[in-house]
């Protein structure tokens, strides 16, 4: 049974590391992107100016934060964790260190066969079938998503011809439990895709009084007689996937240009 304390955990974040000639005092951007895929966070990390200041370490890897630079602004980029439970702690770990905004983006599986691969998706809900949420907030079937900046994202969408489908997902830590059965109970439910982050993402932020954005390209065809992999392979369809990481250096881009001009 999992309990949903408020009292401070035993264990604290101490924010990221970093290596020897790195600043451990400087002063992170308040607005952080993160990037489900590898093949675009390498991708960004290569086509912007981009400064290494440190890195998150875990048991068996480590991966780099980086200083970004785009249109003026400087934003945080790092590789945003699979799953709940590293995904929560990449959240725990840069806002320890003043990051207040963050804008997470990447594929999904989709739940209705109309959706095109790569189009772009709004979640405006998620159905809470993971765990790492339920330690941060009170049990419930849902959790409502962030939409503080969804209509200057609809904007962005506008601006660069983009469509877009809007409204709740599902949110899964088992990937090979997705059943036929569960596929046809949360589409009833009207899930438009399934992701293993987003319900978490809502969870901690809430907690840690923290601002976000979710969004998500599809990959995977769930509604169909047999699976259908699509762009699942993050190195499909990879330049109708930069177009979409250039959507969410643009919302970081303005929010960081809203919060100068407050």
């Amino acid at each position: 049974m999992i309990i949903c304390g408020k009292e401070e955990a035993v264990i604290q974040s101490r924010g990221i590391h970093f290596r020897e000639g790195q600043d451990e005092k400087i002063t992170f951007p308040k607005v952080a992107v993160g990037v489900f895929s590898r093949h675009l966070f390498n991708e960004l990390v290569s086509k912007y100016p981009c400064k290494e200041i440190g890195y998150m370490h875990m048991a068996n890897f480590e991966k780099n934060v980086y200083v970004l630079k785009y249109n003026n602004h400087e934003i945080v980029l790092f590789m945003a964790g699979v799953s709940a439970p590293h995904i929560s702690g990449d959240l725990e770990e840069l806002s320890y260190h003043g990051v207040k905004t963050f804008i997470i983006f990447g594929n999904c599986g989709v739940l209705d066969k109309t959706i095109p691969d790569c189009g772009i998706i709004i979640p405006t809900m998620a159905y809470r079938e993971e765990g790492t949420s339920y330690h941060y907030v009170m049990p419930s079937e849902t959790i409502d998503l962030s939409d503080k900046y969804k209509d200057i994202f609809k904007t962005i969408l506008k601006e660069y011809d983009f469509d877009y489908r809007e409204g709740p997902t599902w949110t899964t830590d088992a990937f090979y439990r997705e059943t036929r059965d569960k596929v046809n109970y949360f589409k009833e439910k009207g899930c438009l895709c399934v992701e293993m982050e987003a319900s978490a993402i809502a969870a901690v932020c809430q907690v840690k009084n923290l601002d976000y954005f979710t969004f998500y390209y599809a990959g995977d065809n769930l509604d169909s007689v047999v699976w259908d992999k699509r762009s699942l392979n993050g190195a499909l369809e990879l330049d109708k996937k930069k177009e979409v990481a250039l959507l969410a250096l643009e919302l970081a881009s303005r929010i960081e240009e809203n919060i100068k001009n407050a």
